[in-house]
């Protein structure tokens, strides 16, 4: 039987290998939902309404939706802030990313993952 340091040592490594995967089956997740959600023309508000209970009043299918910004303007990008041990990125707005999470959870420092600019 090995020590508790070692022990300690295989848990850190076992838990780094499970958020490993999970990222991985997570974008992977995301990614096709997007998929299905842009072959149907679902968008963020309809999940919300499904999520509510609330029950659409109609059944005839649902319009293609307007992008978020004017015509003719495109949306700017913003750069990540924040960078994970996988090449993982976030930029610092919304929601704050599983990955990111985890790190955080498991002791590490927010700021030990901001991209020096």
């Amino acid at each position: 039987m090995g020590s508790l340091i070692d022990i300690q040592s295989q848990i850190e490594k076992l838990q780094r290998q499970a958020n490993d995967i999970k990222a991985k089956e997570f974008d992977k997740t995301v990614q096709e939902i997007v998929g299905k959600m842009r072959a149907f023309g679902i968008s963020v508000k309809d999940l919300q309404v499904a999520l509510s209970g609330r029950a659409k009043s109609s059944a005839k299918p649902v319009p293609k939706r307007k992008s978020a910004s004017p015509a003719g303007k495109p949306q700017a990008s913003v750069p990540p802030k924040y960078r994970g041990p996988n090449g993982e990125t976030w930029s610092g707005r919304g929601l704050t990313p599983r990955w990111l999470a985890a790190l955080v959870q498991e002791g590490q420092a927010k700021e030990a993952f901001l991209i020096a600019r």
